[in-house]
């Protein structure tokens, strides 16, 4: 699906990832942001067309904070012929639920501060679509995200490293002490601290999503070894390579259904603008280059980085495929692969969209839908879920969706983590 393929060595990434210092200037003059305002806007071709992208600094970077006020009686909104209902509550921030192989729900419960640092086990038991089971599974975690059942483990990805647990199917409770079989760089930038993790089909691999630990590289280069990018290891921990990098933060990863390709949910950089620069989800090449820091969608460069351009990695970045907004932190990432909704849903991705911080008018709190077609081309991204603003003026929001998983039933849990629910979103 691409019109550019590069491939980066491990080492060559890592050597890219370990400068001396940043040569980033992140204190732009007044004339100068005048001056790059003034430039043309730049024109890129993406999969589903073209995309104008206004000039940096053509508009004031502002901070808009979002208070999360709950929802009362209200719920969010779904089209015509979808049914939205309360799956689960009396949660602490679920940031995100998977889905184990035997249908076990298991949600983890962590935050940016105040985490709970747990995961909980959800079950029907019955089979009627309603939660009759909810227990702590695990706690005393550390920033918890990634979950994953594979060969009689349970994975965990905590904010500083990978940990697996000897598990059986229908285990209600894991006490014992895991194995750390992958350090991983700890903390970061706003809410870069999640660590995805997504298994290949026939689980020989598993895949690793670390986000930046900066807006734009303002630490120095040193502090994003292994960062900004998707780890590909075996399930022992063992044969990390650097699958994809210059991805900001990368959170949402799923497979294709139709290509086979790995996608994920990016969220792109801050502070240059109420409209720059869109976040994305794209189809992610083995060894691709995606331009964080340097550059964004392709050839455009970061003007914070004029002093020490970078031009070589430049040159090789890759357009991602889907933009979907500045400054949505497109979180989610979900295709749709069951057959309980209409047919145009089929193969299908939703993105769950936590909101923005860094505009003047608030974007995203809601979930898009991106359609495929049947060769597994995007097309325009559509709102499906939302109502998650209830007053723009106040900045007041009911709650910020962040997790999107399919249920086996053909439904759609959306994890509304600052509202301490998970809504469920039905065919009617």
């Amino acid at each position: 699906m691409k019109k550019l393929t590069t491939i980066l060595s491990l080492g060559f990434c890592l050597t890219l990832a370990v400068e001396a210092e940043a040569q980033v200037n992140t204190n732009l003059s007044e004339e100068k942001k005048e001056e790059l305002s003034k430039r043309p806007a730049d024109i890129v071709e993406t999969e589903i067309g073209k995309l104008k992208l206004v000039p940096p600094f053509s508009s004031e970077s502002v901070t808009k904070e979002s208070e999360v006020i709950g929802w009362g009686d209200k719920k969010p909104k779904a089209p015509a012929g979808f049914k939205v209902t309360k799956f689960a509550e009396n949660l602490q921030h679920p940031r995100r639920t998977y889905i184990a192989p035997n249908d076990d729900i298991f949600v983890v419960e962590s935050n940016t501060k105040n985490s709970a640092d747990r995961i909980t086990l959800i079950r029907d038991k019955d089979g009627d679509g309603s939660p009759d089971y909810q227990e702590v599974f695990m706690e005393d975690l550390n920033q918890p995200y990634g979950m994953l059942v594979l060969d009689n483990y349970f994975y965990v990805a905590n904010t500083d490293g990978l940990y697996r647990y000897p598990y059986s199917e229908g285990d209600t409770k894991i006490e014992l002490e895991g194995e750390k079989i992958l350090s991983l760089p700890a903390g970061g930038y706003n809410n870069h601290w999640t660590r995805n993790l997504l298994a290949n089909k026939d689980g020989s691999k598993i895949y690793v999503s670390v986000g930046s630990a900066s807006n734009v590289g303002e630490y120095g280069m040193e502090k994003e070894e292994r960062r900004a990018a998707i780890l590909e290891i075996n399930p022992d921990g063992s044969g990390e390579k650097l699958y994809a990098a210059g991805l900001r933060n990368p959170v949402g990863m799923d497979w294709n259904p139709i290509t086979g390709e790995l996608w994920t949910a990016v969220n792109e950089r801050d502070k240059i603008g109420n409209n720059l620069v869109p976040d994305y989800i794209t189809s992610v090449q083995e060894g691709g280059w995606y331009g964080w820091p340097y550059s964004y969608y392709g050839q455009i460069q970061d003007p914070r980085w004029a002093e020490d351009p970078h031009t070589d990695l430049v040159e090789k970045a890759i357009v991602p495929d889907v933009p979907v907004g500045p400054h949505t932190a497109s979180l989610g990432l979900a295709f749709y692969t069951k057959d309980k909704f209409p047919g145009k849903y089929k193969n299908g991705a939703f993105v769950g969209q936590h909101g923005s911080w860094n505009r003047a008018n608030f974007s995203g709190y809601k979930i898009l839908f991106v359609p495929f077609d049947e060769n597994g081309k995007p097309g325009q991204p559509e709102d499906f879920l939302t109502g998650f603003i209830a007053d723009e003026a106040e900045s007041k929001v009911h709650g910020r969706p962040v997790g999107v998983s399919v249920t086996p039933d053909g439904a759609l849990l959306v994890n509304d983590d600052d509202a301490n629910i998970i809504w469920k979103v039905s065919a009617e």
